[in-house]
């Protein structure tokens, strides 16, 4: 008898709530951008790495075709300062959290509220662990980076899951050499490949750098004449960069390394992205802020060894996306493009504001793709981000796409209410220098998500 009065009791129970008109309110009030956001809260939240395979099913959006076509922007191949312009959590936490966006009615209201609380609590219990237990995590995530770092073999694949997410500082100048494929991997033949590829990059430096002008051609005097106007502005905000040797060191860096890619030679733009190996491997040699740095304080055998580490990892990035700085960039151009398509299927309202003001993401994507966001956003924050890039190995490129789709819509909201001219002021000086490891955690986050969404999905991605 008690056991049917109480299954009595809880058939009322479940009519009463079902039949709770607050609750239905409740539930049919809950947005597709609710659930969208609770999704990337849950990715945010797992995020551990790059290992995980995405399992999504999107429905395939009836967007009208876009045949705008790409030119070169109207400017020189360059950039100054001055220019205008694995977890199986986290697999069903973004299927759910898709799959809901997709198909809404699909369950009853009381399986949707059911499952709304379970998720909006799990939520904020694993997004309130990743905020609060980052420091916690600190002494674990070390403690596998050493255990990797240390073998006599570093597995390139267990290290790139292990950078994504960050590298603690004292281990990042190791960890990039391996990462881009500077220093071997077989650690007993590491020093001797070190020795040998410092040696050669100063032999490079004596025939090329270190001669007399009568000894080049136009082109090249031309071409130092260039660099020795950029160097000083290389990231003017961070005074370490205008003390007269370093700038020297990036001039001798960026001559060598154009002289030998007379394909490509140099661009405005690569400039900047020889600062974060310079700081990296400074940091071996110096301690305390950057902006207190001198680099006058260490010997020339040591500044030759980290000059050439820079210019041989700057050779492997470059070697990966040559044809972002060939004559009239078709790299950038194409991943421009690519960005254009993707923030119409994130972001219909913002793509039709843009297009309708006749704002071209050529006009302020361009500078982003050449510089790798180095101008957008602190300097502080710029090697917690190239982790992520050189953790991606040769997916880096496409991978920016989903990068800088979730930097631009940030924003989304703000651009929506601006003009043209508004909007290209806003997005020349993003208000980004306030930001901290937070924020730019977030963009990853959500870069990682939608590139697991649309990624092995192409066709969502091309036009109809």
């Amino acid at each position: 008898m008690k056991k049917n009065s109480k299954k009595e009791e809880e058939d009322r129970k479940t009519d009463a709530s079902s039949n709770n008109p607050t609750t239905t309110n409740t539930t049919s009030t809950t947005t597709l951008d609710s659930r969208f956001n609770q999704t990337l809260r849950n990715v945010q939240g797992l995020l551990k790495g790059r290992s995980v395979p995405g399992k999504v099913s999107i429905t395939r959006r009836s967007d009208p075709s876009d045949g705008s076509s790409l030119r070169s922007p109207d400017i020189h191949r360059s950039f100054s300062d001055s220019d205008a312009g694995s977890s199986e959590r986290m697999e069903n936490s973004i299927e759910d959290g898709v799959q809901s966006r997709s198909k809404p009615n699909t369950n009853s209201a009381v399986n949707k509220q059911n499952v709304s609380v379970s998720n909006t609590e799990n939520t904020s219990k694993e997004v309130q662990k990743h905020t609060m237990g980052a420091r916690a995590t600190d002494s674990a995530r070390i403690m596998k980076f050493t255990k990797e770092l240390s073998g006599s073999t570093v597995f390139l694949e267990k290290l790139r899951e292990l950078a994504w997410s960050g590298i603690p500082p004292y281990l990042r100048p190791t960890t990039w050499r391996l990462l881009l494929g500077y220093a071997p991997p077989n650690s007993d033949r590491r020093e001797g490949v070190l020795r040998r590829k410092r040696l050669e990059y100063l032999d490079c430096v004596s025939r090329y750098y270190d001669i007399q002008d009568m000894e080049r051609t136009d082109e090249e005097i031309n071409m130092l004449r260039q660099i020795s106007v950029d160097c000083p502005r290389t990231v003017p905000d961070v005074s370490f960069f205008q003390q007269t040797q370093v700038q020297k060191s990036l001039e001798r860096i960026l001559y060598t390394w154009a002289i030998r890619h007379p394909a490509s030679g140099y661009v405005q733009g690569i400039n900047d992205l020889v600062t974060p190996f310079v700081v990296v491997f400074l940091s071996e040699h110096l301690e305390g802020s950057v902006d207190e740095w001198s680099i006058m304080a260490l010997s020339m055998e040591k500044i030759c060894d980290i000059e050439a580490d820079c210019y041989w990892c700057l050779s492997n990035l470059l070697d990966g996306m040559q044809d972002h700085y060939t004559f009239a960039q078709p790299g950038i151009q194409r991943l421009v493009f690519k960005l254009k398509e993707l923030v119409r299927r994130i972001d219909e309202p913002v793509s039709r504001h843009m297009e309708e003001q006749g704002l071209e993401f050529l006009q302020f994507a361009f500078r982003w793709f050449n510089c790798l966001l180095i101008r957008e956003i602190p300097f502080h924050l710029v090697t917690r981000l190239w982790d992520t890039y050189l953790a991606e190995g040769d997916k880096l490129p496409d991978f920016l796409v989903y990068i800088f789709a979730s930097f631009l819509l940030t924003w989304s909201d703000e651009l929506q209410k601006l003009d043209f001219q508004e909007m290209v002021m806003f997005l020349q000086h993003l208000p980004t220098q306030n930001w901290t490891h937070q924020e730019l955690e977030m963009v990853l986050s959500r870069a990682f998500m939608w590139h697991t969404m649309f990624n092995s999905s192409p066709s969502h991605l091309s036009s109809t």
